[in-house]
């Protein structure tokens, strides 16, 4: 078959328009195209007048050698690379070694889990939450009554923090093997819609997530996998080396067991932070790692989707409309749109007492009312917080500290409107833009609760946005904070071979080790770091 890239259609086109264009751009005659299906389908939105339709599609031809030569040099046309994934090991029949171990049921984990349950490894997966329905029902908890399970909430539990989340299932990452394409085939095995296959941002929304897990849990445990809800990893067993280096010898666990693991996957997420702060005192090589500072802020979606597609708003082949934004601050910050969820809602997503912190999450209908998106700074280690390793652990809490006590120390998130945050004045009421997070939400001056600098850079940004997309920096657009946990504070260095710099057997994986930002990255490191574990088993 061959790859052909780049074919635009108009928005409305009949569905015989397709092979159509596909010969006309080839050059070649009906009857030489034999079947065609369609890889990826995004759209071009720069006209709002005249929105196209962008497809890549795999085509076979009666005589594909021809028409490569007549398009020797074409980009948008080339044999159709291999994409099916194959372990690169395997374990030998009857093998009875030491089972690797996942800590942590995130997306990360999840992935580690099943490639190392496929290659006949049996792993051992170990979280500090609950199982996907119990932890849901943790989640409605803080939401709808504002009481927080420290160890099953937004941040843990089965399925990790992407679980509750638009459900995003694209990033930039170079996937020259293809692990994405497998990431997605997996999914969709487990219940997720086709069209997460060919869609050009694809993205599937927390309730199917939630019964995806599950199927994936069932694979995991027929091929041999075990889980273990409800245990927390503690401490570590080590062993010094002649070297100077240390190996991994096992695992001390929250009941007072001892788990023997010679291979262990990390994959406990951005905001594991007494995991971080345990590995620090074991010597463990950990270093401080930018981030990014904000809130987050909602429109009504009808005004984004008319911004974005004009008279062509609605569409059902366009769906809820998103944006991607960015600003040079001339504080030298840099604001920018982040996790952007079309017809989703702000939630609660704390993981420690006494804080407030937001993020956002859609359906895979994006059918409520509001868009929310993060509108955050970039901050980094050397310039503000450069007291060592985990420091950005404790410059997150103070603001998200602030935040809970701005938002009256009840789990309520402080809020503001658009308007009063730029003439630096406290909201009281608000106005056309009612606010989507629970359990609810205490007007005030959010400049109480994010650093000055923060402050500055997003008063500057507000307006540009607005120019970008209308009604952006509208004065009753509602703002809640804090967004803290956009990526991980730490890195968990780790060497060529995924393991840790100075700790053996021991392999630092997914967001919250610092090598990946979201559900696909998350997954494409998992399957990474498990076939280096097989390697390393069978070494």
């Amino acid at each position: 078959m061959l790859r052909l890239s780049g074919l635009a259609l108009p928005l409305d086109h009949d569905p015989a328009a397709l092979p159509v264009a596909i010969c006309a751009r080839l050059g070649i005659e009906p009857a030489a195209l034999l079947r065609f299906e369609v890889y990826r389908r995004g759209n071009d939105a720069r006209k709002r007048t005249a929105i196209l339709l962008i497809y890549t599609l795999d085509v076979e031809l009666a005589d594909e050698a021809a028409v490569l030569a007549a398009h020797e040099g074409d980009k948008d046309v080339r044999p159709t690379p291999d994409m099916a994934y194959r372990a690169p090991a395997h374990a030998p029949d009857g093998w009875a070694g030491l089972r690797p171990v996942v800590v942590g049921a995130g997306p990360c984990g999840l992935f580690s889990g099943l490639i190392l349950a496929q290659m006949g490894f049996r792993p051992i997966i170990l979280d500090r939450g609950k199982i996907v329905r119990e932890r849901t029902k943790d989640t409605w908890g803080l939401w709808r009554r504002a009481e927080l399970n420290p160890d099953s909430n937004v941040q843990f539990g089965e399925g990790g923090a992407g679980t509750f989340s638009d459900g995003k299932l694209y990033c930039r990452v170079k996937d020259p093997r293809f692990l994405g394409r497998k990431v997605l085939e997996e999914f969709v095995k487990a219940g997720a819609p086709d069209d997460i296959l060919w869609e050009a941002h694809p993205h599937i929304g927390t309730f199917r997530l939630v019964t995806m897990v599950e199927a994936m849990r069932r694979t995991i445990e027929s091929l041999g996998g075990e889980y273990r809800w409800q245990t927390r990893v503690d401490d570590l067993e080590l062993e010094r080396l002649p070297d100077g280096s240390q190996s991994l010898r096992g695992l001390h666990l929250d009941d007072g067991s001892f788990l023997e693991a010679d291979h262990v996957v990390l994959a406990v997420g951005h905001s594991a932070r007494p995991t971080f702060e345990m590995l620090h005192r074991r010597g463990v090589h950990i270093e401080a790692k930018p981030f990014s500072i904000g809130v987050r802020i909602e429109h009504p979606q009808s005004w984004v989707d008319q911004a974005r597609y004009g008279k062509c708003a609605g569409h059902p082949d366009l769906g809820a409309a998103a944006y991607s934004l960015a600003h040079h601050c001339e504080n030298g910050r840099t604001v920018y749109s982040f996790c952007m969820c079309p017809g989703g809602r702000v939630v609660a997503a704390t993981s420690e007492e006494g804080r407030v912190v937001t993020n956002g999450m859609s359906q895979y209908s994006r059918a409520e009312f509001n868009a929310n998106s993060g509108l955050v700074v970039g901050i980094d280690p050397a310039r503000d917080y450069p007291e060592g390793p985990l420091a950005g652990i404790e410059f997150q809490r103070k603001w998200e500290s602030l935040a809970y006590v701005a938002g009256g120390s009840s789990y309520w998130a402080p809020g503001q409107r658009v308007g009063d945050f730029l003439a630096r004045r406290p909201s009281t009421a608000l106005g056309e833009v009612t606010p989507s997070y629970k359990p609810g939400v205490t007007m005030t001056d959010l400049s109480e609760c994010l650093p000055a600098f923060a402050v500055e850079a997003i008063r500057e940004a507000l307006p540009a946005f607005g120019r970008q997309i209308a009604r952006y920096d509208h004065p009753d657009a509602v703002m809640t904070g804090v967004e803290t946990r956009t990526s991980s504070p730490i890195r968990i260095t780790r060497g060529k071979d995924f393991q840790s710099l100075n700790t053996a057997r021991l392999f630092p994986a997914g967001e919250g080790a610092g090598y990946a930002g979201g559900i696909l990255s998350a997954a494409i490191d998992g399957i990474k770091v498990a076939e280096a574990v097989a390697a390393s088993i069978l070494r």
